[in-house]
Formats: structure tokens, sequence, C-alpha cells
């Protein structure tokens, strides 16, 4: 069973998540996510975030799901070693918005993109899930493998852009841009179609593929997804090729004389 931890998010789209423990609480994130931690918290890294123990197999296994599923092979567990409440606090790795999961309203198991994990509370596994389909596995921008979170407790998970639900009602579909599917419930169906007609496929501007959904179930989707903002920036960029808005002009090229960009 999962540690009861309270929280509150701050910001706006770099935000954080402040994780209040009570004495001999603990919760355990993603490699680099601490901001900060107060008096009274301790930092250990283990292979075992479930707490449930274990052989030396068994937690090796749970290592090697986690990189599998895109995480570190070690994490970092952060306990209240005091007598008193006190706070930790992670960051988001990049510009989006970070959402509380009660595992419970979501039935004790969510589906997610690799990388979103961010923190949960002691005693929820992270582990992988296969990709039903080969064809979801080859076009669907995650690849085969997913994320799974399983548990009772709350974890923490982070998208780019803003972040929206969808409820589906049984046997009612959902198409959405492959990249825009942040995480889902295990009882949505999830498969990868091709985009109808030649011309749409080749000159719509959307991809060739999109990711069908199935309900029932809940579907979290966001507006940006990370891929899609490196790949702006790095068309944008004068070092890969790209040109700045001001590049033509006798402004824009002592600009960039100053900012050491020539």
């Amino acid at each position: 069973m999962a540690d009861e931890i309270d929280y509150k998010i701050i910001g706006d789209d770099l935000q954080a998540v402040i994780v209040t423990l009570d004495p001999g609480e603990a919760v355990f994130a993603e490699a680099g996510a601490m901001m900060y931690m107060k008096e009274g918290i301790s930092m250990a890294t283990t292979l075992d975030a479930t707490g449930k123990g274990g052989g030396l197999f068994d937690k090796l296994k749970m290592g090697a799901k986690r990189v599998l599923a895109g995480d570190s092979f070690f994490v970092t567990t952060f306990g209240n070693q005091g007598a008193q409440r006190s706070d930790v606090a992670f960051a988001a790795p990049y510009p989006g918005k970070i959402i509380p999961i009660d595992l419970k309203q979501w039935g004790g198991t969510i589906l997610c993109q690799k990388d979103s994990f961010l923190c949960a509370a002691r005693g929820i596994d992270v582990s992988i899930a296969f990709t039903r389909k080969i064809g979801a596995g080859f076009f669907g921008g995650e690849g085969f493998i997913l994320q799974k979170l399983t548990g009772d407790g709350l974890a923490f998970l982070h998208a780019s852009g803003t972040l929206h639900a969808v409820d589906l009602a049984p046997g009612e579909r959902l198409r959405v841009d492959t990249g825009c599917l942040a995480a889902f419930q295990p009882t949505v169906s999830y498969d990868i179609q091709m985009v109808p007609g030649v011309k749409t496929a080749l000159f719509g501007g959307e991809g060739l593929f999109f990711v069908q959904l199935t309900g029932p179930g809940r579907v979290i989707l966001q507006t940006l997804p990370f891929s899609r903002l490196a790949d702006r920036i790095i068309a944008a960029s004068p070092r890969a090729g790209g040109r700045s808005r001001e590049e033509g002009s006798l402004l824009g090229g002592i600009g960039s004389l100053l900012d050491g960009d020539n």
C-alpha cells in the first residue's frame, strides 16, 4: 500500500510539485528531478521503489524495466527521517504541466508515454507495457514500450504544453496525433491508423499516421509534444541551418555579432 502524501503544485508553465511528508513517509523520483528538500528529509538510491522487498534478481528486473521505459536504472527515494512534517520539491524538466494521478481513481493502473514520470509516493510500481500491435510500435510515436504505473496512491506525470482529459464511452473512438497522447487507462484500446487519402497523407502536414483510441476509459492529451517543440527550435537555429527572424536586416546582423552567433 502506497504512502498517503500531501502536495502542492506551483507555477504556470514551468511547474514544480511540493510534497509534504509525515515522519516515516517517503517519495521517489526520476533522477535529477529534485528541486529542494527541507531539514529532516534524507536521500537514498535504490533499485526497489515499492518498498516490498524481494531478492536481488527481482530488484535487478525492476531496474531493467525502468530503463526500457525511459527512466534510470536506479531511483532516488526521499524519506522523512525527522520528527515533524517536512517538504521536498520536484521540478519539471521542460515547459508543460504536472498532473497528479490518484491511481485508485484510475482503477489502479495507468499507461503513459516514456519519460513522463516525475515522482510518486513510495509503494507505486513503475514498469513497462508493450503496445498490443506491431504497427503501433513502429508508427505510434512512442515505440513499442510505454510506462506503466501501478498502485493505490499518488503519482505525478509531466507532459509538454497544456493537458486535456477526454472520457471515452464504450466503443467511442478518438483519433489523436501520435505525439499528443500523454496517458490513458489500460481499458482503452490503442492502435495506429494511416491517414486516409494519398494527397492528405503527403500534403496535409499532419504526418502519415494517427493513434486511434477506443473506449471505455479516460485519455489525457498534451497540446505540444516536446519533440515538436524541439524540431521548431532546431529549424529556427542559425547553427542548425535555420534562419532567425531578423537575419535579413542590418539590425539582425548586428545582434548576431553582439550575442556571438557570428
